[in-house]
């Protein structure tokens, strides 16, 4: 009896450390967006602590203009001088453009750089964005509703006729998809 009691705890130990042994974890020091350099993009924004809807809320409420709106937003992997971070763009009612930094890891603001609107969106203006009945982070949950539950990563917005619509990235539990949504808050792929 007493050797078979010994033989099931042994190899239960034997056991258990092998599965710690194949669990992938990242030292303190080492975020989990950090851990590998391997990964994917998605791979990496799937796992960081903040999620794109915070981000995005995060980087709205910066700024001393009222009524600022995401238009564009970008997952980044770590590197040797940035953390894992999300860049997102806001356009104010004036037609100033900022790019926030947002930590993927903590939420925290980092940086913040003044752009000039017409280096990216050429067809697009201010009001575009103001009058879209859809917001970016409404289209967020839109796409990550129809990806099955996925965590979407990434946004860019197009013009549609007199319309902004946004493509949005979601990772998933083992891909990536692209959701594109309409300014009526409908899916169009």
């Amino acid at each position: 009896m007493i050797t078979r009691l010994t033989a099931a705890a042994g190899l239960l130990a034997l056991s258990a450390s092998f599965a710690v042994a194949q669990t992938p974890t990242a030292t303190p020091a080492e975020p989990a967006t950090k851990a590998d350099s391997n990964l994917k993009e998605w791979q990496v924004a799937k796992v960081a602590k903040v999620g794109l809807a915070q981000a995005l809320a995060t980087a709205e409420a910066q700024g001393d203009e009222k009524g600022g709106r995401a238009i564009d937003a970008d997952f980044e992997k770590a590197d040797s001088k940035d953390p894992a971070h999300y860049a997102i763009k806001v356009v104010y009612p004036s037609g100033k453009l900022v790019e926030y930094g947002i930590n993927a890891d903590t939420g925290a603001l980092y940086k913040t750089e003044n752009q000039p609107i017409e280096r990216y969106f050429t067809r697009l203006k201010a009001s575009d964005f103001q009058n879209a009945k859809t917001s970016l982070k409404d289209a967020l949950a839109i796409a990550e509703q129809k990806a099955g539950g996925g965590k979407a990563y990434e946004a860019e917005v197009e013009k549609d006729g007199s319309a902004v619509q946004y493509e949005i990235k979601v990772a998933g539990a083992d891909k990536e998809q692209e959701i594109k949504v309409g300014p009526d808050g409908k899916v169009l792929n």
